[in-house]
C-alpha cells in the first residue's frame, strides 16, 4: 500500500509538473542590432554595439554580431547607429491629472477621465518612461491596466490619494484631489458626504494622528507602494499661502509608523524650511519640491539621509497655466528656484 501511494504521489508530481511546462509561453527575444549605448554612467556614447533581451531581462551586449534562432518570438530591429538608452523614470507624475482640463476633471465622467489616462500613459511610455512614480490620482485601476498588458503603459509607483489636512494643499480648485469646498460649506460636519475627490480616490482629508493612520493604512490596502502627504503650501492651493506648515510632528509620525509597518515610506509635498524640517522630525523620507529651503534644511537632510525630488519650476508658456494668487506664488518658487540654480 505505502508502494502505491508513493507511485502515484511521484506520478501526480510528473503530470502537474508536465502541465506546467507545456503551460509556460516561451520568452520573447529582441535584439537591438548596431545601436550605441548610452549607460546613464559614462558622459559617452559606447561603440557600435549589439544588445540581446529575453523576457524582460538583458542577457548579453556584444560588439560582435549575436546569433538568434529565427522564431514568431524573435524581433530583430536594426538601430543603424542610433543610441540605445535605458528607460527614463519620471519621480513625480500624476497619471490620471495629466491632460484633462480644470472644467472636466471636476465635472466629467471617471471613464472618460480613465480613457484619456490610458491614452496619456502610451504617450508617457513613447517618450522614454518606462517607470514613474505617481504621487497623487485615482490610479490604481490604470495601473493594473497597464500590468495586465490590457493598457500601454510605464510601470506606475502609485501613492494613490494624496492625504492633505482641511485648508491644505489638498484643498486645489485646479485638479480633482482632495476634499475641496467652497467657503460656505465650512463648518463641515464630522459626517459630511466625500468631495469629488473623495469619492474618486484622487486625495483625501485627513485631521488628527487618528485620521492620518487611518487614511494611509485605506492607501497601502489599496495597493500604494508609498504614501505621500501634503507638508505646506502649494501653488494651485485655493486657500493656502505657500509658505505655510501643514501637519503636526505627531501626525507625520502617525503617517510613518503605518508605512513603516507595510515596508514603505513616506513622502511630502512641501517648499518651506518649517514644513520640510516637521516632516523629517516625523519620519518622513522624501521630500518632493523644496525650492524654498535653506541651507540649514539642506544640511539637515543630508545628515537624516533625507532624499529630495526636485522638480524644474516654470514659468513659461510650458508651465501649469494658473491665474490670480497662484500666478503669484508659481513666480515666487521659479524665481528661487532660479536662484538656486
Amino acid at each position: 500500500m505505502v508502494g502505491l501511494m508513493r507511485y502515484l504521489a511521484v506520478a501526480s508530481l510528473l503530470v502537474v509538473t508536465s502541465v506546467m511546462a507545456q503551460s509556460e509561453p516561451p520568452k520573447s527575444h529582441v535584439l537591438f542590432e548596431n545601436v550605441r549605448i548610452f549607460d546613464g554612467k559614462s558622459a559617452q556614447l559606447s561603440a557600435p554595439a549589439h544588445v540581446l533581451v529575453e523576457g524582460n531581462k538583458i542577457t548579453q551586449i556584444s560588439h560582435e554580431p549575436i546569433n538568434v534562432t529565427p522564431s514568431s518570438n524573435t524581433k530583430v530591429i536594426k538601430g543603424a547607429g542610433r543610441t540605445l538608452m535605458p528607460g527614463l523614470i519620471d519621480a513625480h507624475w500624476h497619471a490620471m491629472l495629466a491632460t484633462v482640463s480644470v472644467p472636466q476633471l471636476l465635472t466629467a465622467d471617471t471613464g472618460y477621465i480613465n480613457l484619456r489616462a490610458g491614452h496619456e500613459a502610451e504617450r508617457t511610455l513613447m517618450r522614454g518612461f518606462t517607470s514613474v512614480r505617481d504621487l497623487s490620482g485615482p490610479v490604481f485601476g490604470l495601473k493594473q491596466a497597464i500590468d495586465e498588458g490590457i493598457v500601454a503603459g510605464p510601470r506606475i509607483w502609485p501613492s494613490g490619494a494624496m492625504i492633505s489636512q482641511t485648508g491644505g494643499h489638498g484643498y486645489v480648485a485646479s485638479i480633482i484631489l482632495a476634499g475641496f469646498r467652497m467657503r460656505y460649506e465650512v463648518p463641515a460636519a464630522n459626517n459630511a458626504g466625500l468631495s469629488r475627490g473623495e469619492a474618486t480616490n484622487g486625495g483625501v482629508i485627513a485631521d488628527g494622528v487618528a485620521e492620518v493612520r487611518k487614511r494611509v493604512r485605506e492607501q497601502l490596502m489599496l495597493g500604494a507602494s508609498q504614501i505621500k502627504l501634503a507638508a505646506g503650501g502649494g501653488v494651485a492651493s485655493a486657500y493656502d499661502p505657500i509658505d505655510v506648515a501643514q501637519y503636526s510632528e505627531e501626525e507625520f509620525r502617525a503617517a510613518v509608523d503605518a508605512a513603516e509597518n507595510w515596508g514603505t515610506y513616506v513622502t511630502v509635498h512641501a517648499y518651506t524650511p518649517k514644513a520640510i524640517q516637521t516632516a523629517i522630525k516625523g519620519g518622513v523620507k522624501v521630500i518632493d519640491h523644496g525650492q524654498l529651503m535653506d541651507e540649514e534644511t539642506a544640511q539637515l537632510m543630508a545628515e537624516k539621509g533625507v532624499w529630495l525630488s526636485g522638480q524644474a519650476f516654470l514659468a513659461n508658456e510650458y508651465s501649469n497655466p494658473v491665474q490670480g494668487e497662484a500666478k503669484v506664488k508659481q513666480q515666487q518658487s521659479c524665481k528661487r528656484h532660479r536662484q538656486r540654480l
